[in-house]
């Protein structure tokens, strides 16, 4: 069993390019199945902060390939950012 505030302390790795996209900030809950739906992954801040931060990183809980003791591996293709709501 891995408890929410270990995950935190995680690097997030992409293994399509090897990128690290950060640290999970948050985690969507299905309440009424009792799972994990997804994984937030908070965007970079711009300028020390003053200029807000760049979108989050919303990474479904099918995209997790691995949860090891230091890092957690991800399969994310394609755009990382949240989209966009109109």
């Amino acid at each position: 069993m891995v408890k929410t505030s270990e995950l935190r302390m995680k690097d997030v790795i992409n293994v399509v390019d090897g990128r690290r996209l950060g640290l999970i900030g948050d985690l969507e809950l299905d309440l009424e199945q009792g799972r994990v739906k997804s994984v937030v992954v908070p965007g970079a801040s711009r300028f020390l902060g003053l200029f807000g931060r760049d979108r989050d990183t919303v990474i479904d809980w099918r995209q997790i390939q691995k949860i090891g003791q230091d890092v957690i591996l991800v399969e994310v293709t394609g755009s990382y950012e949240q989209p966009t709501q109109s």
